[in-house]
């Protein structure tokens, strides 16, 4: 079985790595360009990319494709399947329609739950108890293809997003070895999504991590989860940001926002507390709640916010 695969970033990696071991022909593989990183902006391959090279495998990185550039190569390249994990750009039809076995994507949630680019982030901000993956014949819609296999795992009480995103990384690798093989077979099953269960999951911004201490303290903990490690937890102390990194619920009670009794940094908020582990205040590193609250002389019944 000829396969291209479209990926780019950390999660890709182990489902090229994956179809690489099981012995599948990768004719081809397609990521987004260089992007300039770090304070020098160095341009800087994608993960998927560094991979590829390093198998020997031919890399495209078209910038558009929809001008009909992308297509040729492809059709040039002649694949039975299509393979997309994070790629990060919306396939068209025509090239949807390309491989004579069609187009598969490894998604990062139990669909039709979070369809979207933030799939496990929002499955940590909501506090579900289970996460998963879900391979999927893809089609026009945003994550609305035929579902083909899923494997579930359970979501840790205090587990990040960027750990349980390291974990769906390679239960997608081997959900994707299972799919292949049913490929190989020929009975891959075909399970229509039902639309009325499906609930989005946008794109992160920086703005969705602002603490508001008149939440809940378990909502809070779990956006401080979600957030981590990207868009990042935040609160404004005066005319500064601090970041928060680690979290946990705790006992308390005051009125939302006020700084508790205790060695700690524990915040009164809307139901429950919320100690702050661990912190960052603006131009310095981390610290403990308990280191931030000493240098900033606060006291049992002050504001955070």
């Amino acid at each position: 079985m000829r396969i291209v695969f479209m990926g780019t970033p950390d999660f890709a990696v182990p489902c090229l790595k994956r179809i690489l071991d099981d012995g599948y022909e990768v004719a081809g593989v397609f990521t987004q360009p260089d992007k300039p990183q770090g304070r020098k902006m160095t341009l800087t391959p994608p993960p998927v990319k560094t991979l590829a090279q390093a198998a020997g495998i031919p890399v495209y990185q078209p910038t558009k494709l929809r001008d009909g550039t992308a297509l040729e190569l492809l059709r040039g390249i002649a694949p039975d399947l299509i393979v997309v994990a994070a790629y990060g750009r919306i396939l068209p039809k025509d090239i949807l329609d390309c491989p004579r076995l069609g187009c598969v994507n490894v998604h990062g949630s139990l669909l039709p739950k979070y369809r979207g680019a933030a799939p496990i982030q929002w499955a940590v901000i909501n506090g579900d108890p289970a996460a998963g993956v879900t391979t999927m014949f893809m089609a026009e819609g945003m994550d609305t293809g035929d579902m083909i296999l899923k494997a579930e795992t359970p979501v840790g009480e205090n587990e990040t997003a960027g750990e349980l995103f390291d974990r769906l990384a390679l239960l997608g690798a081997q959900c994707l070895s299972d799919t292949l093989k049913l490929f190989e077979a020929g009975r891959v099953p075909r399970v229509p999504q039902n639309d009325a269960e499906a609930t989005p999951a946008p794109m992160l911004e920086k703005s969705m991590g602002e603490l508001r201490f008149a939440r809940p303290a378990r909502e809070l903990h779990n956006l401080v989860r979600g957030t981590n490690p990207w868009p990042g937890a935040w609160v404004k102390v005066g005319d500064k940001i601090l970041k928060i990194h680690t979290t946990r619920v705790t006992a308390g009670s005051g009125a939302p926002g006020t700084v508790l009794e205790g060695r700690g940094l524990a915040v009164a908020c809307g139901d429950g507390a919320l100690e702050l582990l661990t912190v960052q205040p603006e131009g310095k590193g981390r610290m403990s709640g308990a280191d931030y609250r000493n240098g900033a002389r606060l006291r049992a019944g002050d504001q955070l916010q």
